[in-house]
């Protein structure tokens, strides 16, 4: 008998995944919550979904939903909105699965305290929680997790973690920006935004630090200890950076492994990078490295045994990914298929934020069924966050050296 699953959160975001989740073998219920009646009746009448929903797994409030007999949530709604509903979903008994980041606020210790109340509440209510963070799904973080478990790495030495994302590039934010606040939740944010902004709580991209901080720090299994950081400030006047302190912030992390790593949250530079430049991470060590989907590795434990030359192998994307069981992947190659009209393909190509979209979703469905905790869990989603407000902290500080808050790793179940 498989799992039941409620989407909460049917806009741009919640679309891409509610086919992933309803086509997951081990999901036998899906239900629709979403606070605009034309969202969830888009999907309640998609002869798609019709072997898994019943027409009464229609919810218009997150308290409707989490009053249900669902075993589980997914939670794609507004960035600010992440934790307190997580909250909600644990405390009602549901395992919770969250959208990036954590929380997503100018304000950094009302961050720490949610980071501290979702720890909190899964380790009191004994109810997961998994952060939907695409970079620790993406196929370069499965290659070097596996290279990291091995011990092929060495020693850690030195990481990078980038996300170069102008407010101009193809995923315009401006576009973000306003489709966010259109809709009737989305519309109490800027009234939000003005009273930070008059508390002189400043924006920056450290808000929404997870993409470039948590490959490195994912894979490496390590947290981060200290950071010293400077921002750059708009000059140009440009009004989508009018609440904000930074449009660019670059930081320099002393990890507890050892290793320094390098971080770069970029809103404001020219240039459309490719998908292996503007959303990446790079981790060295003393026998092996990883860049840009190449590996590079001499063995080397002592100064006799070295492998020389030292090996170099360029990956494709499809070689880095972990397999997934047969009869998941089947049923993500039919749905594949059914939205691509070409019925007769054999070849299942992951797709979204570079393929991990179906990894996020067979992680968390696997996790509800098995009843374990997440690998992107509370105390993993928290330190992301917690990596970023110091960030913050020591760049208004003119690169002050700052200490990372720290609730240390998962307990064993």
């Amino acid at each position: 008998m498989g799992i039941s699953i409620g989407m909460v959160g049917l806009g741009n975001f919640g679309s891409a995944f509610a086919p992933l989740f309803k086509a997951h073998p081990l999901v036998d219920r899906i239900a629709f919550c979403d606070c605009e009646p034309d969202r969830v009746e888009k999907f309640a009448k998609d002869p798609f979904f019709a072997d898994k929903f019943n027409p009464r797994d229609v919810y218009s409030s997150l308290d409707e939903i989490c009053r249900s007999d669902l075993d589980a949530l997914v939670i794609i709604t507004q960035p600010w909105l992440h934790a307190p509903q997580c909250i909600q979903a644990m405390e009602s008994g549901k395992t919770v699965y969250s959208a990036v980041p954590l929380s997503c606020l100018p304000d950094g210790d009302e961050v720490l305290d949610w980071c501290n109340r979702i720890i909190e509440t899964s380790q009191r209510t004994g109810k997961h929680y998994m952060l939907g963070e695409t970079t620790c799904f993406r196929p370069q973080a499965m290659f070097c997790r596996r290279k990291a478990l091995a011990g092929e790495f060495g020693d850690f030495v030195y990481a990078e973690g980038e996300y170069m994302h102008d407010v101009d590039n193809a995923c315009c934010l401006r576009v973000v920006q306003r489709e966010r606040t259109e809709s009737r939740v989305g519309s109490e944010w800027p009234a939000r935004e003005e009273a930070y902004f008059r508390r002189g709580k400043l924006a920056s991209p450290m808000n929404y630090p997870t993409h470039s901080v948590s490959g490195p720090i994912f894979c490496m299994g390590t947290r981060a200890r200290k950071v010293a950081a400077f921002g750059w400030r708009n000059r140009t006047g440009d009004s989508y950076f009018r609440t904000s302190d930074f449009s660019n912030v670059t930081a320099l992390y002393e990890l507890a492994n050892g290793a320094s790593m390098r971080v770069a949250e970029m809103r404001e530079l020219a240039g459309q990078l490719s998908p292996l430049e503007n959303e990446t991470f790079r981790i060295f060590g003393t026998r092996g490295s990883f860049s840009e989907n190449t590996w590079y590795y001499n063995g080397r434990t002592n100064e006799h045994d070295a492998i020389r030359p030292p090996q170099k192998r360029l990956y494709s994307d499809a070689e880095l990914f972990d397999p997934l069981p047969p009869e998941v992947r089947e049923a993500f190659l039919e749905l594949q298929n059914i939205q691509s009209g070409d019925l007769q393909n054999r070849d299942f190509v992951p797709a979204g934020h570079g393929g991990s979209h179906p990894y996020l979703v067979h992680e968390f469905v696997t996790c509800v069924t098995q009843g374990r905790r997440p690998l992107v869990n509370a105390w993993e989603a928290g330190h992301y966050m917690a990596m970023g407000v110091a960030a913050d902290i020591s760049a208004r500080r003119d690169g002050e050296l700052t200490p990372v808050q720290d609730w240390g790793y998962a307990p064993e179940l």
